[in-house]
């Protein structure tokens, strides 16, 4: 266990999305295991000491590579980014606009690129250099209503095996988690505007054949993992953290006699 507690000891950690949900799970955790870390977020007031808190809009490319900088001059540099920042969307293909298509793939895809671009020399400097891209079930399982939000973690999982390509042999590693439907502010904000909340909450549970919605610390851990030097050998991996919506196929629990 000493192991795990001081894994990133020495090391500097960039979160996108880092204020709440996913984003903080994870930078409490990189931070409990030796990490200096920075939350990229729009609203990063809320982000607790010891982690720093940096605004950044990964859609405006000045914004990104001012907080980037900032980091990495508060941090001196950066071993590790987790682009976790993202958004959803609800709807079939012909429920969207094209305007609400092009603000999802600019959060979700092209603020993946932004960030990791102005990054990228503080990586090259790291010798323990890894990258870790949020992505989601959504990217390999067809979910209803959520067309657009499909695409764009389709997008994430392929610029994910993409990168890892290109950036190996500078030494610096690409994998991306898969997570089902976890528990955060996020998904609950959806359940409040459905017709039916109890009803709506106990399909997401019932879809996951654990039974029940995935913590954000579960995640949180599987980046960790991802992350860290122990996993030096790990790169161009999807990692599923998603109750077994993935891989298992249940049959249907027998009726009563």
């Amino acid at each position: 266990m000493s192991g795990l507690r001081d894994e990133f000891a020495g090391l500097a950690a960039l979160v996108t999305g880092g204020a709440s949900g996913i984003g903080l799970a994870t930078a409490t955790l990189l931070a409990e295991r030796g990490a200096r870390v920075a939350c990229l977020d729009l609203n990063p007031e809320g982000v607790p000491e010891p982690l720093l808190g940096l605004a950044a809009d990964v859609t405006d490319d000045e914004s990104v590579r001012a907080a980037v900088a900032a980091a990495a001059d508060a941090l001196g540099g950066i071993d590790v980014l987790v682009n976790n920042a993202g958004i959803g969307a609800r709807g079939s293909v012909e429920d969207n606009s094209d305007e609400e298509w092009h603000r999802v793939l600019d959060v979700n895809v092209v603020g993946i690129a932004r960030v990791t671009r102005a990054a990228l020399p503080h990586l090259r400097a790291s010798a323990h250099a890894a990258i870790v891209n949020t992505c989601s079930i959504a990217a390999s399982a067809g979910l209803p209503q959520r067309a657009l939000y499909s695409a764009s973690k389709g997008a994430v999982q392929a610029l994910t095996l993409a990168m890892a390509a290109d950036h190996i042999r500078e030494g610096i590693r690409v994998n991306c988690v898969s997570p089902g439907t976890v528990d955060t502010p996020w998904v609950r904000r959806l359940l409040d505007a459905a017709a039916d909340p109890p009803a709506e909450l106990a399909a997401l549970r019932a879809r996951q054949p654990t039974g029940r919605l995935v913590r954000a610390e579960e995640v949180a851990a599987a980046i960790a993992y991802l992350a860290g030097p122990l996993a030096a050998a790990t790169t161009g991996s999807v990692l599923a953290v998603d109750g077994g919506m993935h891989g298992l196929r249940l049959r249907p629990d027998p009726p009563p006699r």
